[in-house]
């Protein structure tokens, strides 16, 4: 009996458990990365294969903003001019976000008018607006933000264009990810590397106020403050975040998802592997 109880208690790590749940859900691909920001701790599984990056690169884009904001190059009160026509990298030919594909509806009511810097960062992050995304990073160039992406360690992530760009889609010119990347850039903005103490700050702000909290928030216990941004696609969801449990240092936990054509599906895998985790860096599973 002690040698079985022993058996169980070896089989029964959140490695283990995480990749039985991951197993539990045919056809799925995942990648989970966890890093204990205060203990050195760590777990990674999958860690460097690369997905396609949908709403994550988000993240991106912000910390190449504030990077300009810090180097005098923009302000958060500038005004920008919104547009809903951009230029695909595949054909040089225009094209539009479509309204009904973007998970906010409130910008396509100001196009032609102007909107601050800071407004269109909150909609990217919080409410992942597709179209202040496109307008944003015709601001600061994509080039530069996979560059800042890249010289802060997330080395495999590859950011090409906006969204939408349907002939760029075709071509298979996208935007891509690893869960290693993005954990490096979250806990970049955690531990005030990504840009300025202060400019980093903001941006945990702004990753506080995500809306759309049915992924790793859903996983752990009510009132756990969570920065994060979550990524979607069809057959694809993706969550990265920065959780602050109370009474303890913040961890970093990044899980991405491919394969899983229901999204209900996918979110319960996600919070599921954010509740093991939760076990594991505060409950010591």
């Amino acid at each position: 009996m002690l040698i079985l109880a022993f058996v169980w208690a070896v089989a029964a790590t959140p490695d283990s458990l995480i990749r039985a749940r991951i197993a539990s859900v045919p056809g799925a691909r995942v990648a989970v990365v966890y890093r204990d920001l205060s203990g050195g701790d760590s777990l990674a599984i999958d860690g460097d294969s690369s997905f396609h990056a949908a709403s994550t690169m988000k993240v991106a884009v912000m910390i190449r903003l504030f990077q300009d904001v810090d180097a005098g190059r923009l302000g958060l009160d500038r005004r920008v001019s919104v547009t809903n026509r951009f230029t695909s990298i595949a054909d040089g030919r225009p094209f539009g976000v479509d309204l009904k594909d973007d998970s906010d509806s409130s910008l396509y009511a100001r196009v032609g008018q102007s909107v601050t810097v800071r407004d269109l960062l909150a909609l990217m992050i919080q409410r992942s607006s597709n179209l202040a995304t496109n307008t944003l990073i015709a601001l600061v160039g994509a080039r530069r933000v996979d560059s800042t992406a890249h010289a802060l360690g997330a080395v495999h992530m590859q950011v090409l264009r906006g969204v939408e760009d349907s002939a760029a889609f075709a071509r298979g010119l996208n935007n891509t990810v690893t869960a290693r990347d993005l954990a490096t850039l979250m806990q970049a903005i955690a531990r005030d590397r990504a840009a300025t103490p202060a400019s980093c700050r903001a941006m945990r702000e702004v990753l506080l106020g995500q809306e759309f909290n049915t992924e790793i928030p859903a996983g752990l216990p009510p009132g756990t403050r969570v920065a994060h941004k979550t990524g979607q696609i069809t057959g694809i969801l993706h969550d990265a975040a920065i959780v602050y449990p109370a009474g303890r240092g913040p961890y970093v936990l990044v899980v991405l998802t491919g394969g899983i054509p229901d999204e209900h599906v996918a979110e319960r895998l996600i919070s599921d592997i954010s509740r093991i985790i939760y076990g594991r860096a505060v409950e010591r599973l």
